[in-house]
């Protein structure tokens, strides 16, 4: 059940006996527009966004936890400093965080078929079978990337009445399903949609912010954007990782566990790629720049400027290993522990 400035949420509205689908954008409006949640947005807006980087020559001493796309990770903060996730366009990131024992679960979310299972895997670690717990939880990303002209209604019910873009599906998914559950969810800070869209003078829409960062002590959380030292351990495996899951049935339904709790290890499981991904991807690496944004992103404009780059990277890798088993000899895990610089190792 969701709860907004301590009180029991509810929307008031007599025909919740509808479908989910309209339950769902019933909850998301009325949440929109609730003045705790506009006020809390403002706040998040105003806060100036961290960018995180890891030398090596000045080695950061803080323990840092970084999740892609459709990953999830549960942290606890005897263990870990931040985690965070970036790079989202359409995808929403969220955060769960226990009041009493602090433990802080985020995920990547990146599809509506995700939710419900992906929600009992963060849960797990989290509530620890207290359904009393009293738990934060924050939402950030997707944006209004509808066309134009369902984005141009006077109101946000209006504007969120029929929309066709791929994140209103992933946010009305979210809030249906977290007021649906027995657990006590406490929505901090609802930073998405058209909260978190900026436009251009041609009326484009793009994310205001792309990703975040908790620090796990104190719960507290600010927009954060990550280079390429601080997505680890493992990053190109991981992203491979992320396409070669939607061909993995047991994957079905499911965050990616990557993470590992009560080690403070990373377990990358093995994944296959197939002689078709292959082929797939050599006929990609022969577009352009612009041809590849068009076919494999599900918001071109509104990308990060090395999306292209990670991407080229992810195939260039599969044509060097065609063979998954070169990269998971034995088809074992990688293995990733804490170094004592606060990084990562290989085991």
């Amino acid at each position: 059940m969701i709860f907004v400035g301590g009180l029991p949420f509810s929307t008031n509205n007599s025909s919740w006996s509808s479908s989910s689908s309209s339950q769902g954008s019933d909850i998301l409006v009325a949440l929109l527009e609730h003045p705790v949640l506009v006020s809390a947005s403002h706040s998040f807006k105003s806060v100036e966004e961290t960018k995180v980087s890891v030398s090596s020559e000045t080695p950061s001493p803080s323990k840092y936890v970084y999740v892609f796309q459709r990953e999830y990770a549960t942290v606890d903060p005897a263990l870990v400093d931040y985690v965070g996730t970036d790079e989202a366009t359409t995808c929403v990131g969220l955060v769960i965080r226990n009041r009493r024992n602090r433990m802080t679960s985020i995920a990547h979310m990146d599809n509506p078929e995700i939710v419900d299972i992906g929600l009992c895997q963060m849960l797990s670690l989290v509530v620890d079978h207290d359904l009393d717990a009293e738990l934060d939880v924050y939402l950030i990303g997707g944006f209004d990337d509808a066309s134009p002209n369902h984005a141009s209604g006077t109101n946000i019910s209006e504007c969120y009445s029929d929309m066709d873009g791929c994140s209103l599906p992933l946010c009305r998914k979210l809030v249906d399903t977290l007021q649906r559950r027995q657990e006590k969810f406490h929505v901090q800070t609802l930073h998405v949609l058209g909260h978190n869209t900026k436009r251009d003078s041609q009326g484009n829409a793009y994310p205001i912010f792309h990703g975040f960062l908790v620090e796990t002590c104190t719960g507290s959380l600010s927009p954060a954007s990550f280079d390429g030292t601080s997505r680890c351990p493992d990053e190109i495996v991981r992203r491979i990782r992320v396409t070669s899951s939607y061909q993995d049935t047991s994957w079905n339904g499911k965050l990616l566990e990557t993470y590992d709790t009560q080690t403070d290890r990373f377990v990358i499981a093995p994944c296959r790629w197939t002689v078709r991904k292959l082929h797939i991807v050599m006929s990609l690496q022969q577009l352009s720049d612009e041809e590849i944004l068009r076919r494999c992103s599900t918001s071109p404009s509104a990308e990060g400027p090395d999306f292209v780059e990670n991407l080229r990277r992810q195939w260039n890798y599969l044509i060097k290993h065609p063979d998954w088993r070169e990269t998971f000899p034995w088809n074992q895990p990688h293995v990733f522990q804490r170094a004592a610089d606060g990084g990562w190792r290989r085991c």
